[in-house]
Parts: structure tokens; C-alpha cells; sequence
């Protein structure tokens, strides 16, 4: 059965549902040699496991600790800022990372951004407004949300261009289902330049400050303790909201507009229902989230469903195929913004849940109102869409569209 899920093969991640529904049917917990991991496919699994501390999320430094120092100092600045992550690290340290930058990219600081969202959304579709055929990906659903998390963290929008490129970079280290030196050396370079770009934000904003979340995250101290982010985790936390406050919200719209274009009677649905907009980007995030699945190291040893999940051994719960379990869902494959149902998983679950999923929700929720509001007709325009090859992201790089406009 392994050869049935394969993240190189392009037919598979074109439509992965047919062969997760049949590891979710017939071996939920299923060991897949290709991967050398197992896939935890069925919704109450995935959703147990997320709480599970018998799971680790530190995937990277037993990763790094497979290779030669040699091969280690060719990308000291990967092992140096992303092993600092808090999506990669467990309690304490990643208690700890996610109470100091909670306390200034929280519900509030995301909330406070819907006008500023609505002011890029209407400019961005405004320069559209005289295209009838556009790159959905490069004209709208990558820079809206790589601009609104760049406003809010201080960095200028002349920037855009390199910053979404070195992200790319660094996406292929995150989540390439290809190993290759080549994509470690790139991301190694594309983390340096972030990086040292990083470095001299923080030393200007600590000698002037501003009224972003870098000044704030250069002065965020807990009260209890005193402590304070080091420079590193510094740099490593504003490398990790530059990239996960765009990415995963480039990939909810795209995925989500396709969802829909198969779907047109939801278009119209959401087109006469505006106030539908919250369920609708439920619905698209349980459909086809940004996420194909989150990806975990064995702790201590798992028994689920007869299976023995043994240390060290890797784990990927299958967000994307939890999000379709027909125990919990009815139509599970049908997109329905009027559904009544259980929370989906698509941004996770339990303490490492998304920390900016109430912005991505909010972009979301806008850009497709406003976008059905002005667009009168969408269609994808004719070729075939190359999907990202990963066991973690999910989504195209590029998305032809034709677009008639309102008038």
C-alpha cells in the first residue's frame, strides 16, 4: 500500500484523497516505507495524538544529529534560527517562546489589522480590476497576506519581492518531499540573508522604536519570571511569523478558490449570503487546508489500533485526510458552507495550534467577499496545476485564472 500515498508523484498530491481515504479505511495507522514513517489518517487519532506528549514536535535537531559536522556547518544558520522555532520545539521551551510573543501576536493585535486587510485586499483587486486573465498566486493570494504581516511587523513594502523569495527558499527545507543538497544549501543561504535582514531591524528598532511587532517583541518581558527573548530567538521568531503568516494563508486562498470553482453554487451561495464568510472559510480550510499534515518524532512508545510506534520513529497526522473522516463528517467530500459539524484540524490542535490562525481566518473571510463582490465570473484557465510536492504544505504555486469584472 505504500506506493498509494507518494508525495514525489505528481498525480498523487494533485488529488491525495483517494488514497488517504483508503489508508483511513483499511490501515489508519499505517508504516509507510517510501517515507520511512508511519500515517495517522482517521480524525479522533489525529486529534488524540495532538495531545499526546508521547509525541515530540522537535523534528530538527534529531534530524541534525544524523549528520557529519561537516554537513552540520554547512547550514549552521538553519540549525542556528529554525531549530529555534516554537513549532519546533516541546514544553517547556516551547511554553516558554509562545507566552513572550503571545502577549504581542495575540487575538487583539490580529484583530486590530481588519481595516488595514481590507485596504489591501481593495488595492490589490483594483490593480486587477483591467486583467481578464491573472496569476491568482502571484497577483493576489501570495502578496495580500506576505503585506499584512510585513505592516505589522515593521518591514517595508519595497521589500516584498525578496522577502517572499528567501521564504520560498526556506520552504523547500521545511516541507520538499526531495532531499538534495541543493535545496539545503539554498535554504541555508535564503535563512543567512533573513537573518542578517532581521539583525538590522531589531537594531534600528531598538534605537528608535516603532509602532510594530518587532519593537514590541525586542521589549516583550514576562512578569512573573522577567525573561526576555534572546537575539536569537529574536530573529528566529520573526523569520517564523514572516513565513507562517503568509504561506499557510496564501495556500487557505487558492485552495480555497479551487474548492469553490468546483463548487460554483457555493460561489453563488457566498455572492447572496456575505455574512456566510466565517463558515465559509471553515468549510474550505476542512475541504483542502494549507496543511497536508504536521509531523511529529516518537517519544515514548505509542500502542494505536494494534500498531507499536516505537522512539525515534517519525509521524505525520494526516490533517488533510482527518479533515475528510466520514465518522465525522456527512458528505465529507462535498463542499458545504452551511455545514453543521465538529471543528476541523486543519490548523492543528491542542498547545501547538496555529498561533496566527485568527489572522489567516480574517484574511480569508474578506478576500473572498470582496473578491466575489467585484469578480462577476471566475474560471481556472485551461492546463494542468503542479501541486507541491510535500508531506506538509499543501498547494499550487501557480493559479491561471480568467476574470470578468464588475463594472
Amino acid at each position: 500500500m505504500e506506493s498509494e500515498f507518494n508525495p514525489g508523484n505528481a498525480a498523487t498530491m494533485a488529488d491525495p484523497f483517494p488514497a488517504l481515504a483508503a489508508l483511513r479505511e483499511h490501515d489508519p495507522v499505517h508504516y509507510n516505507p517510501h517515507l520511512r514513517a508511519w500515517l495517522i489518517t482517521r480524525y479522533d487519532d489525529v486529534k488524540q495524538l495532538t495531545l499526546d506528549m508521547s509525541l515530540s514536535s522537535d523534528r530538527l535537531h534529531p534530524f541534525f544529529a544524523t549528520m557529519e559536522d561537516a554537513q552540520r556547518n554547512r547550514i549552521a544558520n538553519l540549525i542556528r534560527y529554525l531549530a529555534r522555532w516554537m513549532v519546533f520545539k516541546d514544553a517547556p521551551y516551547h511554553t516558554r517562546l509562545r507566552k513572550l510573543t503571545g502577549q504581542v501576536f495575540n487575538a487583539a493585535t490580529m484583530s486590530a489589522q481588519r481595516e488595514l486587510i481590507e485596504r489591501r485586499v481593495d488595492r490589490l483587486i483594483d490593480a486587477l480590476s483591467a486583467k481578464r486573465e491573472l496569476d491568482f498566486i502571484g497577483d493576489f493570494a501570495g502578496p495580500l497576506p506576505a503585506l499584512v504581516i510585513m505592516d505589522m511587523l515593521g518591514v517595508p513594502e519595497s521589500e516584498l519581492t525578496r522577502i517572499k523569495a528567501l521564504s520560498d527558499e526556506i520552504a523547500l527545507f521545511i516541507g520538499s518531499a526531495r532531499a538534495s543538497a541543493e535545496k539545503y544549501a539554498v535554504a541555508e543561504a535564503a535563512t543567512r540573508e533573513m537573518a542578517d535582514f532581521f539583525q538590522l531591524l531589531i537594531s534600528e528598532r531598538r534605537a528608535t522604536p516603532a509602532d510594530d511587532l518587532i519593537t514590541s517583541l525586542c521589549h516583550t518581558r514576562d512578569a512573573d519570571s522577567g525573561d526576555t527573548l534572546s537575539d536569537d530567538e529574536l530573529i528566529a521568531t520573526c523569520i517564523l511569523l514572516l513565513f507562517a503568516g503568509h504561506e499557510t494563508t496564501t495556500s487557505l486562498l487558492s485552495n480555497g478558490l479551487l474548492a469553490m470553482l468546483d463548487f460554483p453554487e457555493q460561489i453563488e451561495l457566498l455572492r447572496s449570503q456575505p455574512a456566510l464568510a466565517a463558515a465559509a472559510v471553515e468549510e474550505v480550510l476542512r475541504f483542502d487546508g494549507p496543511n497536508l499534515s504536521a509531523g511529529r518524532v516518537v517519544a515514548q512508545p505509542i500502542e494505536l489500533r494494534g500498531k507499536t510506534l516505537a522512539v525515534g520513529d517519525r509521524v505525520f497526522l494526516m490533517l488533510s485526510a482527518a479533515n475528510r473522516d466520514p465518522r465525522v463528517y456527512d458528505e465529507p467530500d462535498h463542499l458545504n458552507f452551511q455545514r453543521k459539524s465538529i471543528a476541523h484540524l486543519a490548523f492543528g490542535w491542542g498547545k501547538h495550534i496555529c498561533l496566527g490562525f485568527p489572522l489567516a481566518r480574517m484574511e480569508g473571510q474578506i478576500a473572498f467577499t470582496r473578491l466575489l463582490q467585484r469578480a462577476s465570473y471566475i474560471e481556472q484557465a485551461p492546463g494542468e496545476l503542479q501541486w507541491h510536492r510535500s508531506m506538509v504544505f499543501r498547494g499550487v504555486p501557480k493559479l491561471p485564472l480568467r476574470v470578468s469584472w464588475n463594472l
